[in-house]
């Protein structure tokens, strides 16, 4: 597998993170994460900010050709940032793991560049939209997916995209669920 973009081990939507600033509110952005290959693959989120966000989940393990969502929620901000400008960024690494890995197995050294696995990445720049300029609400989230029409096409995409919305929340409360019993 390359880095060219095609080869990708996972691929991830949208390529930017927009969150709408409000003073003293939280924001979030979802990224959807989806798995390209016939391969168990484990990803794990940093920033160059990490007191100002909340990722979750952080660390995972995507099934083949399956998708994961990650929210990253923009910590409640008390002061408005020079010119609404964002200089933070977040990174994604990608690395295959044998299909029986669960993500509470993974190795403290998965994501460490020491040559004896490949290690993909995805950078993510964040920008702040102000609430007027948002728009829609089809701005947050999964703005990919084409408009709502009448031809089956779309339909059948909105149907899919429904569904993986409801699988990511159900593997997403399990998750935390785990997470509280422990």
């Amino acid at each position: 597998m390359t880095a060219d973009g095609n080869n990708q081990l996972i691929s991830v939507q949208p390529n930017d993170l927009k969150f709408v600033f409000e003073l003293e509110k939280p924001s979030f952005c979802d990224l959807k994460v989806v798995n390209n290959t016939e391969h168990h693959v484990a990803f794990k989120v940093k920033t160059t900010s990490p007191k100002k966000y909340f990722v979750r989940p952080n660390t995972g393990v995507v099934q083949p050709l399956d998708s994961s969502v990650i929210r990253v929620t923009l910590q409640a901000q008390r002061e408005y940032p020079p010119d609404m400008q964002c200089k933070d960024k977040f990174l994604l690494q990608s690395t295959v793991v044998p299909s029986n890995t669960d993500v509470d197995d993974l190795p403290a050294d998965t994501f460490n560049k020491d040559g004896t696995r490949e290690i993909q990445e995805c950078k993510l720049k964040v920008f702040y939209v102000t609430p007027s300029t948002r728009g829609n609400s089809d701005d947050e989230g999964f703005k990919s997916y084409p408009e709502k029409g009448t031809d089956s096409n779309s339909v059948s995409l909105n149907v899919q995209h429904l569904k993986d919305e409801r699988d990511a929340a159900v593997r997403q409360t399990l998750q935390l669920q785990q997470e509280l019993q422990l």
